[in-house]
C-alpha cells in the first residue's frame, strides 16, 4: 500500500504490520558493501528484459543526474542488451541495518459494489472530508463509523457489501470495485485521519487467539465473520482510516498507482523504506522460505509498515488469487540495492 497503494498508511499488508519493528534503523548506522554481479544468487537465471521495461516506467521521476542520465540511456537501450545495460552502469549494494530481512506481499483487492446504497451494498466507500484535510489528527475510525459525521454530505464514492473485505481494502491504500452494473471502477489513497496503524492481527496474538505463526489475512478475515460482534469490535482496534479518491486516469488494464504515481506491475514491483532504497532503483531480490525467488524488481512503492534497509513488501497483482499467494508470504532472505557506479562508491564509508 505509499502512493495510491501505500501512501499515508502505506497501505501495508497486515502480515507486514505485524512484523512492523522488524526493519527498524541500528542506531550505529547502517553497512554498506558493494558486490560483484558474480555474487548475486542465479542473477544470470532473470528475464532482465522484464526488469528493464518496469524501470523505464519510472526512472524519468528519479532525483539526480546520474539517475536521469541512466534512464535515458535505459530507453534507448535494446531489451537484448537488458542485463548488460545492469551490469555495465550499476553496482549492487548490500545495505544492512541489523536486522534479517524480511519479505511480505501485497495485492490490489477487488470488491463487489453500487453507486448507491441499496440491498447487500451497505458499507460506504469514503472521500476525505475537508476539515480532515486541515488537521493532521482527526476522528477515530470508531468516531467516523458511528457518529454520524459522515452521513447526508455525499462522501460516499460507492457502497460495497462486506466490512470485512472494506477494512484489507484501507490496509492496501487502492483497489477495484465490480458494479452491479458490470462496470468497474478504481479507488487509490485519499488521505488519513492521522491515527497510527495498530495491528488487529497483533491484538488477536495478544489474546491469545492465535499464535504469530498463524495470523495471515485469510485467517483474520476468517475469525471477523465466524465472530461477527467481536469481529466488528476488533475492526475498531485500528483507529487508522483510510479515505479514497476515484482514479479514472489509469487503464483498467494496468496496475495501480504507487508512491511514484504511476502503474506498478504484478511481480516486478516493491515497496521499499526510502530511507535506505531509492524510489525507482532497481533491486535484486533473493527470497529464501518454502518457495525461493530470484529476482531484479523495481523499487516503486512505499509503505508505514515497511521500515528498514533489508525489508520489502512484493506486489502480486489484483484479485482474490493474488491476495492469497500475498497473505500467506512471510520469508527471509536479503535484498541489494543497483546503484549507479560513482554513487556506489560514493556511498561507502570513508574508512574503506
Amino acid at each position: 500500500m505509499t502512493g495510491a497503494l501505500r501512501r499515508g498508511l502505506g497501505a501495508v499488508f497486515l502480515i507486514a504490520a505485524l512484523c512492523s519493528g522488524a526493519g527498524a534503523r541500528a542506531e550505529t548506522g547502517p553497512s554498506l558493501r558493494i558486490l560483484e554481479f558474480s555474487e548475486l544468487s542465479d542473477w544470470d537465471l532473470d528475464n532482465h528484459v522484464e526488469a528493464l521495461r518496469v524501470f523505464r516506467e519510472t526512472c524519468m521521476d528519479m532525483d539526480g543526474a546520474d539517475w536521469r542520465s541512466l534512464c535515458a540511456m535505459a530507453q534507448n537501450a535494446d531489451d537484448s542488451g537488458a542485463r548488460a545495460f545492469f551490469e555495465l552502469f550499476f553496482r549492487p549494494v548490500l545495505i544492512e541495518d541489523g536486522k534479517a530481512g524480511l519479505f511480505t506481499g501485497y495485492f490490489e483487492p477487488e470488491l463487489r459494489g453500487a453507486r448507491y446504497r441499496g440491498g447487500r451494498y451497505q458499507y460506504p466507500v469514503y472521500r476525505m472530508p475537508p476539515e480532515a484535510r486541515q488537521t493532521s489528527l482527526w476522528l477515530t475510525r470508531r468516531d467516523i463509523l458511528t457518529s454520524g459525521v459522515m452521513e447526508g454530505r455525499g462522501l460516499e464514492i460507492a457502497w460495497v457489501d462486506d466490512p470485512v473485505e472494506l477494512f484489507f481494502l484501507q490496509i492496501q491504500g487502492s483497489g477495484r470495485i465490480k458494479m452491479e452494473d458490470g462496470s468497474t471502477i478504481r479507488i487509490g489513497y485519499g488521505g488519513a485521519n492521522g491515527h497510527p496503524y495498530r495491528s488487529i492481527g497483533q491484538e488477536l496474538v495478544r489474546r491469545g487467539i492465535y499464535n504469530l505463526h498463524q495470523v495471515s489475512a485469510q485467517v483474520i478475515q476468517n475469525w471477523v465473520r465466524r465472530n461477527p460482534g467481536p469481529g466488528r469490535e476488533l475492526l475498531m482496534h485500528n483507529p487508522s482510516y483510510v479515505f479514497f479518491r476515484e482514479v479514472r486516469k489509469v487503464p483498467a488494464n494496468r496496475g495501480p498507482l504507487g508512491a511514484m504515481n504511476r502503474s506498478i506491475t504484478p511481480m516486478r514491483s516493491i515497496a521499499i523504506d526510502p530511507a535506505f532504497t531509492p524510489l525507482g532503483a532497481p533491486v535484486w531480490v533473493e527470497k529464501n522460505g518454502q518457495s525461493k525467488l530470484r529476482r531484479l524488481m523495481i523499487a516503486q512503492d512505499t509503505g508505514s509498515a515497511i521500515k528498514g534497509s533489508q525489508r520489502a513488501d512484493i506486489f502480486f497483482g489484483a484479485g482474490d488469487e493474488a491476495g492469497r499467494k500475498a497473505g500467506q508470504l512471510r520469508d527471509p532472505g536479503r535484498m541489494l540495492v543497483l546503484m549507479p557506479i560513482q554513487r556506489a562508491y560514493a556511498m561507502l564509508p570513508d574508512d574503506l
